[in-house]
């Protein structure tokens, strides 16, 4: 499982251990497999509503938020569609060095890492 992979990345790198994971009603995550796996590291398994993108507001507005970051990236240059991927990332590389009221005009960067980025 991908999830393993992922949960042991964060978690050593953050130094703490996951506690709970929200997730959609996706299949993967309803596995019979998948929630014995979380049962048995101790981790609450929280799962949404169906279609309900208001239990996720954070991450959708985060979603939001990259791909109007994106576009505007792509039309103020006049590039194609085919620089998608690039522009994406470079969003999420901006927006992880942006700081945010929400979490004390830190940025996310700063948060996951310890240390104030280099910009």
């Amino acid at each position: 499982m991908v999830i393993k992979r992922v949960q042991a990345a964060a978690e050593r790198k953050s130094g703490k251990k996951m506690l709970a994971l929200r997730t959609d009603r996706g299949g993967e995550f309803t596995a019979t497999n998948f929630t014995e796996y979380c049962a048995e590291l101790g981790v609450q398994c929280q799962l949404t509503a169906p279609y309900s993108l208001q239990q996720n507001g954070v991450v959708e507005r985060r979603n939001q938020s990259v791909v109007g970051t994106a576009r505007s990236m792509l039309k103020a240059k006049g590039l194609l569609g085919e620089f998608w991927g690039e522009a994406v990332t470079t969003a999420v590389y901006l927006l992880n060095r942006s700081s945010s009221k929400s979490v004390g005009g830190k940025t996310p960067y700063e948060l996951w890492t310890g240390s104030v980025p280099v910009v």
